[in-house]
Protein backbone atom coordinates (compact mmCIF):
# COMPACT_ATOMS: atom_id res chain seq x y z
CA UNK A 1 0.00 0.00 0.00
CA UNK A 2 1.52 3.41 -0.93
CA UNK A 3 2.43 5.65 1.98
CA UNK A 4 1.56 9.31 2.40
CA UNK A 5 4.64 9.83 4.56
CA UNK A 6 7.49 11.44 2.56
CA UNK A 7 10.11 9.78 4.75
CA UNK A 8 9.35 6.36 3.29
CA UNK A 9 9.79 7.44 -0.33
CA UNK A 10 13.53 7.74 0.37
CA UNK A 11 13.88 4.08 1.20
CA UNK A 12 13.13 2.14 -1.96
CA UNK A 13 10.38 4.24 -3.58
CA UNK A 14 7.47 2.73 -1.68
CA UNK A 15 5.91 6.12 -1.15
CA UNK A 16 5.06 6.41 -4.84
CA UNK A 17 3.17 3.14 -5.05
CA UNK A 18 6.15 1.24 -6.42
CA UNK A 19 7.38 -2.03 -5.08
CA UNK A 20 9.61 -1.44 -2.08
CA UNK A 21 12.98 -2.96 -2.93
CA UNK A 22 14.86 -1.45 -0.01
CA UNK A 23 12.97 -2.83 2.95
CA UNK A 24 13.10 -6.61 2.93
CA UNK A 25 11.39 -7.25 -0.40
CA UNK A 26 12.87 -8.48 -3.67
CA UNK A 27 11.69 -8.27 -7.30
CA UNK A 28 9.75 -11.28 -8.55
CA UNK A 29 11.54 -13.48 -11.10
CA UNK A 30 10.30 -16.23 -13.36
CA UNK A 31 10.57 -19.71 -11.80
CA UNK A 32 13.59 -21.70 -12.87
CA UNK A 33 14.63 -25.32 -12.50
CA UNK A 34 15.80 -26.11 -9.00
CA UNK A 35 19.56 -26.45 -8.70
CA UNK A 36 20.64 -27.97 -5.35
CA UNK A 37 24.22 -26.74 -5.83
CA UNK A 38 23.26 -23.09 -6.37
CA UNK A 39 20.61 -22.93 -3.65
CA UNK A 40 21.59 -20.92 -0.58
CA UNK A 41 22.57 -22.89 2.47
CA UNK A 42 19.90 -23.03 5.16
CA UNK A 43 22.66 -22.43 7.70
CA UNK A 44 23.90 -19.22 6.08
CA UNK A 45 23.71 -16.23 8.41
CA UNK A 46 21.55 -13.33 7.34
CA UNK A 47 22.94 -9.81 7.46
CA UNK A 48 19.58 -8.08 7.17
CA UNK A 49 18.40 -6.40 10.37
CA UNK A 50 14.83 -5.15 10.43
CA UNK A 51 13.41 -2.59 12.80
CA UNK A 52 11.26 -3.77 15.69
CA UNK A 53 9.26 -1.95 18.34
CA UNK A 54 12.00 -2.79 20.83
CA UNK A 55 14.43 -0.85 18.63
CA UNK A 56 12.13 2.16 18.66
CA UNK A 57 11.65 2.05 22.44
CA UNK A 58 15.35 1.57 23.18
CA UNK A 59 16.65 4.25 20.82
CA UNK A 60 13.95 6.71 21.84
CA UNK A 61 14.81 6.10 25.48
CA UNK A 62 18.51 6.72 24.82
CA UNK A 63 17.73 9.90 22.89
CA UNK A 64 15.50 11.28 25.63
CA UNK A 65 18.03 10.33 28.31
CA UNK A 66 20.77 12.30 26.56
CA UNK A 67 18.48 15.33 26.37
CA UNK A 68 17.59 15.14 30.05
CA UNK A 69 21.21 14.71 31.15
CA UNK A 70 22.41 17.72 29.17
CA UNK A 71 19.47 19.80 30.39
CA UNK A 72 20.28 18.91 34.00
CA UNK A 73 23.95 19.70 33.42
CA UNK A 74 23.21 23.16 32.02
CA UNK A 75 20.74 23.87 34.82
CA UNK A 76 23.47 23.14 37.38
CA UNK A 77 25.89 25.66 35.88
CA UNK A 78 26.52 28.74 38.06
CA UNK A 79 25.04 32.14 37.28
CA UNK A 80 23.83 32.86 33.77
CA UNK A 81 26.33 30.57 32.06
CA UNK A 82 23.62 28.20 30.93
CA UNK A 83 21.46 30.99 29.53
CA UNK A 84 24.40 32.25 27.46
CA UNK A 85 24.43 28.88 25.70
CA UNK A 86 20.75 29.05 24.76
CA UNK A 87 21.07 31.16 21.60
CA UNK A 88 23.96 29.14 20.08
CA UNK A 89 22.05 25.95 20.91
CA UNK A 90 18.94 27.26 19.11
CA UNK A 91 20.86 28.14 15.96
CA UNK A 92 22.90 24.93 15.81
CA UNK A 93 19.87 22.80 16.71
CA UNK A 94 17.73 24.45 14.03
CA UNK A 95 20.29 23.80 11.30
CA UNK A 96 21.01 20.24 12.41
CA UNK A 97 17.32 19.46 12.81
CA UNK A 98 16.51 20.67 9.30
CA UNK A 99 19.37 18.62 7.84
CA UNK A 100 18.23 15.48 9.65
CA UNK A 101 14.61 16.03 8.59
CA UNK A 102 15.13 16.72 4.91
CA UNK A 103 17.87 14.13 4.39
CA UNK A 104 16.21 11.51 6.63
CA UNK A 105 19.47 10.91 8.45
CA UNK A 106 19.52 7.76 10.60
CA UNK A 107 23.08 8.14 11.91
CA UNK A 108 22.98 7.75 15.72
CA UNK A 109 25.80 10.28 16.15
CA UNK A 110 23.75 12.98 14.43
CA UNK A 111 20.58 12.14 16.37
CA UNK A 112 22.35 12.08 19.73
CA UNK A 113 24.17 15.32 18.90
CA UNK A 114 20.81 16.93 18.24
CA UNK A 115 19.47 15.51 21.50
CA UNK A 116 22.41 17.01 23.39
CA UNK A 117 21.89 20.43 21.79
CA UNK A 118 18.20 20.30 22.64
CA UNK A 119 19.15 19.44 26.20
CA UNK A 120 21.37 22.52 26.44
CA UNK A 121 18.55 24.73 25.20
CA UNK A 122 15.90 23.14 27.43
CA UNK A 123 18.13 23.38 30.50
CA UNK A 124 18.66 27.12 30.00
CA UNK A 125 15.01 27.87 29.21
CA UNK A 126 13.67 25.76 32.06
CA UNK A 127 15.98 27.42 34.57
CA UNK A 128 14.89 30.87 33.38
CA UNK A 129 11.19 30.01 33.66
CA UNK A 130 11.71 28.50 37.11
CA UNK A 131 13.44 31.64 38.39
CA UNK A 132 11.06 34.15 36.82
CA UNK A 133 7.66 32.46 37.27
CA UNK A 134 8.30 30.62 40.52
CA UNK A 135 9.34 27.18 41.66
CA UNK A 136 7.42 24.18 40.38
CA UNK A 137 6.47 25.43 36.94
CA UNK A 138 9.01 23.18 35.21
CA UNK A 139 7.82 20.08 37.06
CA UNK A 140 4.23 20.92 36.19
CA UNK A 141 5.19 21.25 32.53
CA UNK A 142 7.07 17.94 32.59
CA UNK A 143 4.11 16.14 34.18
CA UNK A 144 1.74 17.72 31.69
CA UNK A 145 3.94 16.75 28.74
CA UNK A 146 4.22 13.11 29.70
CA UNK A 147 0.53 13.05 30.56
CA UNK A 148 -0.36 14.22 27.05
CA UNK A 149 2.16 11.77 25.57
CA UNK A 150 0.66 8.84 27.47
CA UNK A 151 -2.87 9.92 26.60
CA UNK A 152 -2.16 10.18 22.88
CA UNK A 153 -0.43 6.80 22.95
CA UNK A 154 -3.56 5.25 24.46
CA UNK A 155 -5.72 7.02 21.86
CA UNK A 156 -3.53 5.65 19.07
CA UNK A 157 -3.30 2.09 20.39
CA UNK A 158 -7.05 1.83 21.01
CA UNK A 159 -7.82 3.12 17.52
CA UNK A 160 -9.98 5.96 18.85
CA UNK A 161 -8.35 8.19 16.23
CA UNK A 162 -6.98 6.56 13.09
CA UNK A 163 -4.16 8.09 11.09
CA UNK A 164 -5.55 8.20 7.57
CA UNK A 165 -4.26 10.13 4.54
CA UNK A 166 -7.01 12.70 5.14
CA UNK A 167 -5.98 13.06 8.79
CA UNK A 168 -2.35 13.49 7.72
CA UNK A 169 -3.29 16.25 5.27
CA UNK A 170 -5.30 18.04 7.94
CA UNK A 171 -2.38 17.83 10.37
CA UNK A 172 0.09 19.15 7.82
CA UNK A 173 -2.25 22.06 7.13
CA UNK A 174 -2.61 22.77 10.85
CA UNK A 175 1.17 22.68 11.33
CA UNK A 176 1.74 25.09 8.48
CA UNK A 177 -0.99 27.39 9.76
CA UNK A 178 0.45 27.51 13.27
CA UNK A 179 3.95 28.22 11.99
CA UNK A 180 2.71 30.99 9.69
CA UNK A 181 0.83 32.65 12.56
CA UNK A 182 3.90 32.43 14.81
CA UNK A 183 6.17 34.08 12.25
CA UNK A 184 3.54 36.70 11.39
CA UNK A 185 3.20 37.55 15.08
CA UNK A 186 6.98 37.93 15.40
CA UNK A 187 7.11 40.25 12.40
CA UNK A 188 4.12 42.26 13.66
CA UNK A 189 5.79 42.66 17.07
CA UNK A 190 8.46 44.83 15.45
CA UNK A 191 5.74 47.28 14.40
CA UNK A 192 3.21 46.95 17.22
CA UNK A 193 4.11 45.96 20.80
CA UNK A 194 2.88 42.39 21.34
CA UNK A 195 2.18 41.85 17.66
CA UNK A 196 -1.22 40.25 17.16
CA UNK A 197 -1.44 39.39 20.86
CA UNK A 198 -0.67 35.71 20.31
CA UNK A 199 2.14 35.69 22.87
CA UNK A 200 1.35 38.53 25.28
CA UNK A 201 -0.30 36.40 27.97
CA UNK A 202 -3.82 37.67 27.33
CA UNK A 203 -6.97 35.67 26.55
CA UNK A 204 -6.10 35.38 22.86
CA UNK A 205 -2.61 34.15 23.76
CA UNK A 206 -4.09 31.49 26.05
CA UNK A 207 -6.45 30.28 23.30
CA UNK A 208 -3.64 30.22 20.74
CA UNK A 209 -1.38 28.31 23.13
CA UNK A 210 -4.11 25.71 23.69
CA UNK A 211 -4.48 25.33 19.92
CA UNK A 212 -0.74 24.84 19.52
CA UNK A 213 -0.70 22.25 22.31
CA UNK A 214 -3.51 20.41 20.54
CA UNK A 215 -1.65 20.42 17.22
CA UNK A 216 1.53 19.18 18.91
CA UNK A 217 -0.41 16.45 20.72
CA UNK A 218 -2.06 15.17 17.54
CA UNK A 219 1.32 15.30 15.80
CA UNK A 220 2.36 12.52 18.15
CA UNK A 221 -0.14 10.28 16.35
CA UNK A 222 1.79 10.83 13.11
CA UNK A 223 5.02 9.82 14.87
CA UNK A 224 3.42 6.67 16.30
CA UNK A 225 2.00 5.77 12.90
CA UNK A 226 5.39 6.30 11.25
CA UNK A 227 6.93 3.78 13.65
CA UNK A 228 4.22 1.19 13.00
CA UNK A 229 4.34 1.67 9.24
CA UNK A 230 8.13 1.39 9.17
CA UNK A 231 7.93 -1.91 11.07
CA UNK A 232 5.25 -3.24 8.71
CA UNK A 233 7.36 -2.35 5.68
CA UNK A 234 10.48 -4.01 7.05
CA UNK A 235 12.51 -0.84 7.59
CA UNK A 236 16.18 -1.26 8.55
CA UNK A 237 16.87 -1.23 12.26
CA UNK A 238 18.76 2.07 12.03
CA UNK A 239 15.55 3.84 10.97
CA UNK A 240 14.51 3.67 14.63
CA UNK A 241 16.92 6.56 15.24
CA UNK A 242 14.91 8.71 12.85
CA UNK A 243 11.70 7.76 14.68
CA UNK A 244 13.36 8.77 17.96
CA UNK A 245 14.34 12.10 16.42
CA UNK A 246 10.77 12.80 15.31
CA UNK A 247 9.37 11.96 18.75
CA UNK A 248 11.97 14.18 20.45
CA UNK A 249 11.11 17.15 18.23
CA UNK A 250 7.39 16.80 18.94
CA UNK A 251 7.79 16.25 22.69
CA UNK A 252 10.15 19.23 23.08
CA UNK A 253 7.69 21.43 21.18
CA UNK A 254 4.84 20.18 23.38
CA UNK A 255 6.83 20.80 26.58
CA UNK A 256 7.78 24.35 25.62
CA UNK A 257 4.19 25.24 24.74
CA UNK A 258 2.85 23.81 28.00
CA UNK A 259 5.55 25.73 29.86
CA UNK A 260 4.49 28.92 28.09
CA UNK A 261 0.81 28.31 28.89
CA UNK A 262 1.57 27.80 32.58
CA UNK A 263 3.54 31.04 32.62
CA UNK A 264 0.47 32.92 31.40
CA UNK A 265 -1.54 31.80 34.42
CA UNK A 266 1.30 32.61 36.81
CA UNK A 267 1.55 36.13 35.48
Amino acid sequence: MPSSNPAFSRFGGAGNGQQNLGWGSAPQQAPTQYDPYSAPSPYAATTTSYMTMDDVVMKTGITFLVTVLFAAGVWSLPGTTGWALALPAVLVGLVLGLVISFKTITNPAAILAYAAIEGVFLGAVSEAFEEYFGAGIVMQAVIGTFGVFAGMLVVYKTGAIRVTPKFTRWMIGALVGVLVLMFANIIASFVTPGGFGLRDGGPLAIVFSLVVIGVAAFSLLLDFDMADEAIRRGAPAKFAWYIAFGLLVTVVWLYLEILRLLSYFRE
